[in-house]
């Protein structure tokens, strides 16, 4: 279904058309129909300019010409050629019928700009429209060299049109894009179509500056232009002739479904390449598959490129990660030599500490061992003097013997209580370090000084009793001799 739902005033390469009255149909189906132009020449002679740096504005003229056509105005008007002579102007009127009304208020007329004294010269007459006549197309295929009119495409029966609105020939109105499909429906009005061509829409297809449309490119403009050429070939002979005779002198016109119109001047031509005939299209076939291939290859290519990218990216990823890992194993592995010094350190902290404790415990030991050592030599030497004094109480009398032995029990009961006193103090504040090892070290000292207290006073007492015995048998050897000298004396009295 062919959509009419167009906007004629949002169409490019058009101008708004307000005058309908001449236009004829050429496909209402889809708003397409033709309308006369009504061109003219607009000529006006310039006066010589005498003032250096003095000028003429076109604009200015422009505006005087459209001043007077009124009440009449030009849908179009443009400057064409400019020299220092004239300006010559091109000019549209809406309606054919127009012309030599605007004509007749133009030609021969005068204009006065401001800041010059002489009068513009102004002259207008309806303008020719250039048209391929029978006679030409004719002329051409018969003197054509490497032309055969029995062969369509080679023999004049295809037009060649050129600035046909995209958007005039889309299927939907959604669409920017020509249709093939709706170009011939449109055009089969004038005879049965056999094939259309629409350039453009090709994408190995571009039109070179030579006018040359056999030419292929791999590049393409599709879809970025706002009008395009087109091909039509008819059938017959008849349709060629009543496309070419109903267009003559035409430019399309478009009207949208609110009344709203728009007209586009189309150049049209009769083919002079043999665009559509049977060596050309199979031309274009081969060079197609050329180009296909060439695509092929060159997306191959371009696969191949991006796979050969894809896999550097991906050894250079992986290489990343790699390294990555590597200096994540570097740095995981440098955290453990540290840990490992900081916890062989440790270790060694704690062997030393250790250390010293066992040094401080041992030099304790050493101290408590030499103290007891210094205890027992002093004991020693106590004992060695208590020996001596005995030996001087054997010399002295027993009473003396007695209160020495006794003085020197006191002495040594007094030093044992003072170093007593001083082991007990140090055993207290050793005994808050360690109290387990003091009070059994402490035990085995008191068992050994009692052992030794006991040794001493057992030695004191026997020699003691020893000495009383030696003494009293000495007092009973004296008194049983006093008691025998006594006896022997007694008889001599």
């Amino acid at each position: 279904m062919l959509s009419t739902a167009r906007h004629p005033g949002n169409m490019a390469a058009s101008t708004p058309c307000l005058d309908t009255t001449e236009a004829v149909e050429l496909y209402p189906q889809q708003g397409l129909w033709l309308k006369p132009i009504a061109r003219l020449n607009v000529s006006v002679s310039l006066p010589q300019l005498k003032t250096p740096g003095k000028s003429i504005s076109n604009w200015e003229v422009m505006e005087r010409i459209k001043a007077m056509v009124k009440p009449d105005a030009f849908s179009l008007l443009k400057v064409v050629k400019s020299t220092l002579e004239f300006i010559r102007f091109e000019g549209e009127a809406e309606a054919k019928s127009l012309l030599k009304t605007m004509v007749a208020r133009l030609d021969g007329k005068t204009i006065k700009l401001s800041g010059f004294s002489e009068m513009l010269k102004v002259r207008a007459a309806e303008a020719k429209v250039v048209f391929p006549t029978r006679h030409e197309w004719d002329s051409h295929f018969r003197d054509a060299k490497f032309m055969n009119e029995t062969v369509a495409g080679e023999r004049p029966d295809t037009v060649h049109f050129e600035g046909l609105p995209c958007k005039w020939f889309t299927a939907s109105k959604d669409s920017d894009k020509a249709s093939e499909h709706v170009l011939k429906k449109v055009f089969a009005t004038f005879g049965e179509v056999r094939r259309v061509d629409i350039p453009m829409l090709d994408p190995y297809r571009q039109e070179n500056r030579t006018g040359n449309f056999n030419t292929f490119s791999s590049f393409s403009s599709l879809g970025t232009s706002l009008t395009f050429e087109a091909y039509i070939q008819f059938k017959e002979y008849i349709g060629f002739v009543n496309c070419m005779e109903h267009l003559k002198g035409m430019k399309l016109m478009y009207k949208g479904d609110d009344g709203k119109a728009a007209t586009s001047n189309i150049k049209v031509d009769f083919d002079k390449s043999g665009h559509l005939s049977d060596k050309a299209l199979r031309k274009r076939r081969l060079e197609r598959a050329k180009l296909q291939e060439l695509e092929h290859q060159r997306e191959e290519e371009k696969r191949k490129e991006r796979e050969e990218e894809e896999r550097k990216k991906e050894e250079e990823r992986k290489k990343k990660e790699d390294e990555e890992k590597e200096r994540e194993r570097k740095r995981e592995e440098k955290l453990r030599r540290r840990e490992e010094r900081m916890k062989y350190r440790e270790e060694k902290r704690r062997e030393k500490k250790l250390e010293k404790k066992r040094e401080e415990e041992q030099r304790q030991l050493q101290e408590k061992i030499a103290q007891e050592e210094r205890r027992i030599l002093i004991a020693q030497r106590k004992l060695e003097s208590i020996r001596l004094l005995t030996e001087l109480f054997k010399r002295a009398k027993v009473v003396k013997q007695q209160q020495e032995v006794q003085r020197l029990e006191q002495e040594l009961e007094q030093e044992r209580l003072r170093q007593l006193a001083i082991e007990r103090r140090k055993k207290e504040e050793e005994e808050l370090k360690k109290k387990k090892e003091e009070e059994r070290k402490q035990k085995e000292l008191q068992k050994k000084e009692e052992q030794l207290r006991e040794k001493l006073v057992r030695g004191l007492k026997k020699r003691k009793y020893k000495e009383e015995e030696q003494h009293r048998e000495e007092l009973r050897q004296k008194i049983s001799g006093q008691k025998l000298k006594s006896a022997v004396v007694m008889p001599h009295t």
